[in-house]
């Protein structure tokens, strides 16, 4: 793909069904410090990982489209479901006018660490059942012959999404997630949605070193350079964040995952969610 260098005052998009993404964007604002971002959280809609694969294109589109109307260069899809189900979509829709980037699971690396021969996944329903995770696992366990457990549980994101990544709630159901991939002796976890590395301390907690855990933040932002170049500045770079539901739950939220406060804006998707219906 060609590369292509945004102008600095052009953001790069990143959108997650909700609070997930914000893994993602830290990852982002590591490798391009100088770059401006929009972050858009479609609350409204969370969680994506239960959704149909209609549902998931449907709204994904319609995030898309919103931060394209917002004079972004490209953006970054960081959620795990909706690159499942929308990516080869929204790149063939919108050509190299509007570059996307996407989210693999963490697979190839983790096959690479496993000394036990077996890695978990874990990541919401629709992620697991995709394509794309199937592909990764034919092009790289398979033929290494690691055993791959596909784990899940409906509670994660919708706890991390009240603030409770480490909570006891959250605990009893990492305790409960993450116990056949203990029991099948699993080394490597693969955290198959960008709302996981929130969970880190809880799962450390409950599991010690058992696991080591994989996610996709660092090769999305190398990948994010790439495509989209890099910002040549002596500012740092600003986020404006936006959500699609109410926005001062969604920034006390944002505050206790991010560490400090952030100012959230409105973002409003109906007429695009029935644009992309109407299609």
């Amino acid at each position: 793909m060609t590369s292509f260098s945004p102008a600095p005052q052009r953001p790069i998009g990143v959108f997650d069904s909700g609070m997930g993404g914000l893994s993602v964007l830290g990852e982002l604002r590591r490798a391009l410090p100088h770059q401006d971002f929009v972050y858009l959280a479609d609350t409204a809609h969370v969680p994506y990982g239960s959704r149909t694969e209609a549902e998931v294109r449907t709204l994904t589109t319609a995030c898309t489209d919103w931060l394209r109307q917002q004079g972004c260069a490209g953006a970054v899809i960081a959620c795990n479901t909706a690159s499942a189900f929308s990516l080869d979509f929204l790149r063939a829709r919108y050509g190299h006018t509007f570059p996307i980037v996407g989210l693999v699971p963490a697979l190839k690396p983790a096959v690479a660490a496993t000394q036990s021969g077996t890695v978990a996944v874990l990541a919401t329903p629709v992620t697991l059942r995709g394509a794309l995770l199937e592909e990764v696992i034919q092009q790289f366990a398979v033929p290494a012959g690691v055993r791959v457990l596909r784990l899940s549980h409906p509670d994660l994101v919708p706890l991390v999404e009240v603030g409770e990544a480490d909570s006891p709630r959250m605990r009893a159901a990492l305790r409960e997630a993450l116990a056949p991939a203990a029991a099948a002796e699993a080394d490597q976890l693969v955290l198959g949605c960008t709302h996981f590395p929130f969970l880190a301390s809880s799962i450390r907690a409950e599991f010690g070193n058992t696991f080591a855990l994989l996610d996709s933040g660092a090769a999305v932002a190398r990948r994010t350079v790439q495509v989209l170049g890099s910002v040549v500045s002596d500012v740092s770079g600003e986020v404006r964040y936006f959500a699609t539901g109410n926005p001062a739950e969604v920034a006390s939220v944002m505050a206790a995952l991010l560490g400090h406060t952030v100012k959230v804006e409105h973002a409003e998707l109906n007429q695009l969610i029935q644009e992309s219906v109407a299609r």
